[in-house]
């Protein structure tokens, strides 16, 4: 059967006045619940009013973080629910790719079918064949890893490199973990960096602005005059893709003005005499050229933080969308937050560690189900080590070990996205036949998506999970229909990175045919013949109840319980935790010269490389392209490349309008509102101009994500729903030399172009403008470089681990950092004592055999069976519950009228089959456990509160006194 072609746009919308808004909450049969909005990481409370099945209302939930307000976005979710263009039922393709030809059929259906093609490419050309590319928090992610795992691919991938993961890798290398939770109660300053939460986050803005009003200090390092930065006592106006010279130069003025907090750093951080030394050519002189800032503003910035402590340095996307100089940004400004003595503080930044009593997302990942034949193939790993399986197990060990859990896969380890587009369209490393794609728009959301859109189109077998015909989806397969926000619950761990937890019930089942993400993991995991032992949730709600039954909150007994009753987990704050026990890094302190950096053949300090684009390093392409282009921001009302099917959301904002400054426009004969050509070297897109001063006289900025889904996708497959016409990701690159070498980020910002007003005889986007090229940067179209031949910015440094003193013991590793050993999968510390220390929870373990020292017992506990030892790891023998000693004298006082029988190892009562129990003073009964006394042996009776001579059937006081009946 197929679907028409015209119900993937935006026709046969319901006109948002024609929706009444006067609805009745307080009807009979209305119920309210309380659920969680998807469409973006703010993730706000929502209530949802319900009858009959169907929700009939949504607001703000006052109790909520989001205070009851509730963005377009999130207003909009009854129209997303109820939307005609929704993919509502699983879709196999009858036509040619891309021609928009589609049958409906049953989902279990299509589930098999799929499966059965993933297993055929898995034994023709191994698991690591199949990928898979995901979204940004719109799924449950530990579900898809759960299923990788078990197929037995490492491909998968997110578009996690342009967005916090590079940066927590870097900051865990430097400090243990990343420092991402702001305490700004206590904060005397705050450095919003690269973000503009008075356009982004709703509850946000508002607290910075009342924090401010009780004096704190906010720096604001953006080159748009934002909304937030109109409100800065400092604003910083760097150019587009500098942020790492200024980082350095920051830097560099705490250190050598002797703003640095000397007691902290003295204790605590190892290698500051050698970062000194490192930074010393990096004055605020040397970066004012590269930044467009004058020397003072980089000296005023810097005192601002350092002198105000405590402080905190608010993370934004923006360091990891440079490229090539993305990752040295991040780890100089976590060196800044360091030796400002900034870590883990009051009024600091917060390094909450992974959840120590709940179940995190890694324990759902079943990642040791992954060989490590496997893993040595993830696409990507031999080059950009940080954020894949090399950099993540050094990382993920180093947790474990300091932590006792870890980071999860997703997200923190994977394959190189770009990468493996390239390698479908080239067979390099090898080829990828199969792409699994939940949840995102790879066209419009990964860099060169020109390239992007021919590896789907040339991707051999295309699955597509989504909401909607995109442009992705146009080429797929297999299209299966996700359920949305009010059709799933949703859990928030902050991608299981943190110790907190939020959660929203499912305000309805799935409408018509549509599943949630884990439904679809589980179902084709099962369908390809993985171990249903190992999929025992066949709801979210019982995964959910899975992961938090070990909280142990009263009264929860379910996972709607928690939403209802607690909606939100937030445990007691614990500051200055490296007090007791260190830092959580190799060495136990901050690495102002990181050793996992250097181990994995990267600069151990912050050494300064410029964004692939700029007047300084490559002026001949400045000459061409003498104008800055940033990009990859998000904007209102939009979230990547979602919404644009939603008609009241497209009235705010119909078409793409880039910002650029009135006295470019005016040099370059351009007017608000005219249609205008932005070119790089990789290609050229169009936009609309909105022509205001909040960008320097040299930049324009350009918002990312944009699409045409009102338009006949299969009517132009160059161009499939104007996907390339005005998508950014035509002008960005994915070239290897131009990513960065530690975590493989992209460039979205301080790209270099030109711009120009759409002529007469050149306002069309040409068939021309749509051919792809390896290298991106390529005059030629097609394949001219293999992408196994390019270069690095940067090569790996040579490095050579230091080797022990002494041989290593079998089952253990050595860690030069600290000279110590730890055992193999435990990861338990070898005490000087002889004894293995559990990091979580402090606790001793033979080393021998693991088992547990019990303390107040003085034995030995396998935890495992529950049995417990003796010191000399000897089997304790229980008889009704009493400890025994058999063949040995009694270890206790034998009352007088006992019998010591050393064969059994406890003490007896004649010949009565009776237990003495030294703790309590009771025989007991092996058979039953019920209590008698020493003398007589009489049945101790709690109804009565007596003792009973069970052979007259007479009753006695706890005086052996007689009692009358």
């Amino acid at each position: 059967m197929e679907i028409s072609k015209t119900s993937t746009g935006l026709k046969g919308l319901v006109s948002p006045d024609t929706v009444s808004t006067e609805v009745d909450i307080h009807q009979d049969g209305v119920t309210m619940v309380k659920s969680l909005c998807y469409f973006c990481h703010a993730n706000c409370g929502v209530l949802a009013y319900v009858k009959d099945g169907d929700v009939i209302k949504i607001e703000g939930d006052p109790d909520y973080s989001n205070q009851g307000g509730l963005c377009c976005r999130g207003t909009s979710a009854l129209l997303h629910v109820n939307h005609p263009a929704r993919i509502n039922h699983a879709l196999k393709r009858v036509g040619a790719k891309g021609e928009g030809k589609w049958e409906k059929i049953p989902y279990d259906q299509a589930i098999q079918e799929v499966a059965d093609r993933l297993n055929q490419i898995k034994d023709e050309s191994g698991a690591e064949a199949v990928a898979s590319a995901g979204g940004t928090t719109r799924t449950d992610d530990w579900a898809r890893r759960r299923f990788l795992n078990q197929f037995g691919t490492p491909n998968g991938f997110h578009n996690a490199l342009l967005c916090w993961i590079p940066t927590f890798m870097a900051e865990t290398c430097v400090a243990g973990w990343s420092p991402f939770e702001t305490d700004l109660a206590g904060a005397k300053c705050l450095i919003l960096w690269g973000m503009n939460p008075g356009a982004s986050t709703l509850g946000g803005m508002n607290g910075y602005t009342d924090l401010q009003k009780n004096g704190l200090k906010i720096v604001v390092v953006d080159p748009r005059y934002s909304e937030t930065a109109s409100k800065a006592d400092l604003w910083l106006p760097l150019r587009p893709g500098s942020d790492a010279a200024l980082a350095l130069a920051m830097l560099h003025t705490i250190i050598y003005e002797g703003l640095v907090n000397w007691e902290f750093v003295g204790e605590w951080c190892d290698g500051f005499e050698e970062l000194q030394e490192h930074v010393a050519e990096y004055t605020p002189e040397w970066a004012a050229p590269i930044t467009w800032l004058e020397p003072d503003q980089i000296r005023q910035a810097a005192r601002l933080y350092a002198m105000n402590t405590p402080g905190c340095i608010q993370w934004g996307c923006t360091w990891d969308q440079i490229g090539r100089a993305s990752t040295t940004g991040s780890h100089a400004i976590a060196l800044m937050r360091a030796v400002c003595g900034n870590l883990d503080v009051p009024g600091g930044d917060g390094m909450p560690g992974p959840a120590l009593n709940y179940l995190t997302d890694e324990e759902m990942e079943l990642n040791e189900c992954l060989p490590e034949e496997q893993k040595a193939k993830q696409i990507g790993s031999n080059k950009f080590k940080l954020t894949s399986w090399p950099g993540y197990q050094m990382i993920s060990d180093n947790a474990k070990r300091t932590w006792g859990k870890t980071l999860p896969t997703e997200w923190f380890c994977e394959a190189h996205g770009p990468s493996v587009f390239k390698a479908i369209i080239t067979g390099d490393p090898y080829q990828v036949r199969a792409l699994i794609v939940n949840a995102t728009n790879p066209i419009n959301s990964y860099g060169d998506a020109k390239m992007t859109l021919q590896a789907l189109k040339q991707c051999e077998f295309l699955v597509v999970v989504d909401y909607w015909m995109t442009p992705t989806a146009l080429f797929a397969d297999y299209v299966f229909p996700a359920a949305g926000a009010l059709e799933r619950p949703t859990i928030v761990t902050h991608y299981g990175a943190t110790d907190s937890i939020m959660g929203g019930r499912r305000a309805i089942q799935p409408k018509y045919d549509r599943h949630t993400d884990m439904t679809f993991w589980r179902k084709l995991g099962l369908a390809c013949g993985q171990d249903p032992a190992n999929w025992p949730w066949e709801t979210e709600e019982e995964a959910y109840f899975h992961i938090l039954e070990p909280l142990g909150l009263g009264g929860v007994e379910s996972y709607n319980d928690f939403v209802d009753y607690y909606r939100m987990y937030y445990p007691p704050l614990h500051q200055n935790k490296f007090k007791a026990n260190g830092f959580w890094t190799p060495s136990g302190k901050v690495e102002c010269n990181s050793t996992i950096l250097r181990e994995l053949g990267y600069p151990g300090m912050p050494t300064y490389i410029g964004c692939i684009e700029n007047e300084i390093d490559t002026p001949e392409i400045a000459e061409e392209y003498p104008i800055v282009l940033t990009t990859g921001g998000g904007f209102m009302p939009y979230h990547h490349s979602e919404h644009f099917q939603m008609q009241g959301i497209r009235y705010l904002y119909p078409d793409p309008y880039f910002s650029i400054n009135p006295e470019l426009a005016e040099k370059l004969n351009i007017a608000y509102g005219d249609w205008c050509w932005i070119e790089t070297r990789r290609g050229r897109i169009k936009m609309r101009a909105n022509v205001e001063p909040e960008v320097h006289p040299n930049v324009v900025f350009a918002p990312r994500g944009w699409w045409f889904p009102e338009r006949d996708g299969s009517a132009d497959l160059d161009n499939p729903f104007g996907c390339l016409e005005s998508n950014v990701n035509v002008l960005t690159s994915v070239d290897d030399e131009h990513c960065d070498p530690m975590g493989g980020s992209w460039a979205n910002r301080g790209l270099m172009c030109k711009v120009y007003k759409c002529g007469e005889y050149d306002k069309e986007y040409k068939k021309e403008d749509t051919q792809f090229s390896i290298p991106g940067s390529s005059s030629e179209p097609g394949v001219t470089v293999m992408p196994s031949d390019q270069k690095l910015a940067r090569e790996p440094i040579p490095f050579e681990k230091p080797e022990p003193a002494e041989a290593v013991p079998e089952g253990y590793e050595w860690v030069w950092q600290s000279n110590t050993l730890y055992q193999k999968g435990t990861h338990f510390r070898l005490d000087e004592s002889g004894w293995l220390i559990n990091p979580r929870t402090k606790g001793y373990h033979d080393a021998h055999t693991g088992w547990r020292y019990d303390a107040a017992n003085e034995c030995l506990v396998d935890d495992e069976t529950g049995k417990m030892y003796t010191m000399e790891r000897e089997e304790i023998v229980f008889a009704a519950g009493v400890r025994c000693y058999p063949g040995q004298a009694a270890p206790y006082e034998v009352p007088e009228n006992l019998t010591w029988n050393q064969e059994k190892g406890y003490a007896t009562l004649g010949d009565k089959p009776y237990v003495y129990d030294p703790n309590s003073g009771w025989m007991l009964d092996p058979d039953n456990g019920a209590f008698h006394d020493a003398n007589y042996g009489w049945l101790y009776d709690a109804a009565t509160g007596h003792l009973v001579d069970e052979a007259t059937g007479k009753h006695y006081d706890m005086s052996y006194a007689p009692v009358e009946e």
